[in-house]
């Protein structure tokens, strides 16, 4: 039964992949920022997976303490950590570089890149004195060079993602701890839509794209979760929506009409008269 901490796991693809590692027996140990937050959902699935089976606490993924503080009470509550997934992460609004304030583009540097360091930082080295552990990455747009106008912040951190998974791989080679990447693909969160204005001419072209290519959390996370749990060595990549999956969607768009977003612009767009 293995024991599993999850980063920004109070929404999101996060807490789907919470509920899916519960309903394959193991114990999870949730955190986010606020400890309300983490509480709320610890309750959710408590009543549903059992009171063993769900612990919680309130991590800063930029603060070493937090982080410390996560792993020690994931171990005192459990007894090991066999699987710690840096998932929590940010965005900030789509436009040019230029046009960023310095605030926001000093916040996803330092939480996507600088919070992900800090954590691989303090649970490698625990787990190195645990005698074992698999650490996943959570990598996103950009991280295999992928390129878009207003993404370039967030595709600079996810591709500094991309870079930290292959070095740490090697830096951990001749130990019995593991590395390895998880690539979600396009999924349906309030992380995603909050980056797009819904009422504007330019977010009907970009749904079209996203209706082909993207997913709920509910279709992917079960998918990740079980590559997660089959993995066996360092190095592993778990991706969902691959070069060739990708590009059956494109060929079959025509036939298999979805659309992943109305209930968003049912909340944000009002309702002609």
């Amino acid at each position: 039964m293995k024991s599993v901490v999850i980063t920004g796991s109070t929404r999101g693809i996060g807490k789907g992949l919470a509920e899916n590692f519960l309903k394959r027996g193991c114990h999870v140990t949730l955190s986010g920022r606020s400890q309300a937050a983490v509480d709320e959902v610890c309750e959710q699935l408590r009543s549903t997976y059992g009171k063993d089976k769900v612990t919680g606490k309130s991590c800063e993924i930029t603060c070493v303490e937090d982080l410390q503080g996560l792993w020690d009470h994931a171990r005192q509550t459990f007894g090991m950590v066999d699987i710690w997934i840096n998932n929590a992460g940010i965005s900030i609004e789509r436009k040019p570089l230029d046009e960023q304030s310095p605030d926001d583009l000093m916040r996803i540097v330092n939480t996507n890149l600088g919070g992900l360091l800090l954590a691989n930082k303090v649970v490698l080295a625990a787990m190195k004195a645990q005698g074992f552990g698999h650490m996943w990455n959570m990598e996103g747009f950009g991280s295999t060079g992928q390129m878009s106008i207003g993404m370039v912040p967030y595709g600079a951190t996810k591709r500094a993602v991309h870079y930290v998974n292959l070095a740490l791989q090697k830096e951990v080679k001749n130990t019995n701890v593991q590395v390895s990447r998880l690539s979600p693909g396009i999924v349906v969160t309030d992380l995603l839509v909050g980056d797009y204005d819904l009422a504007s001419p330019e977010w009907q072209k970009t749904k079209k794209i996203l209706n082909i290519l993207g997913d709920k959390v509910e279709t992917v996370t079960p998918f990740l979760v079980d590559g997660v749990l089959a993995s066996k060595k360092s190095g592993d990549t778990v991706a969902w929506l691959t070069t060739g999956k990708a590009f059956r969607r494109f060929l079959t768009a025509a036939f298999n009409k979805r659309d992943l977003f109305a209930e968003y612009e049912a909340e944000c767009i009002p309702a002609a008269d």
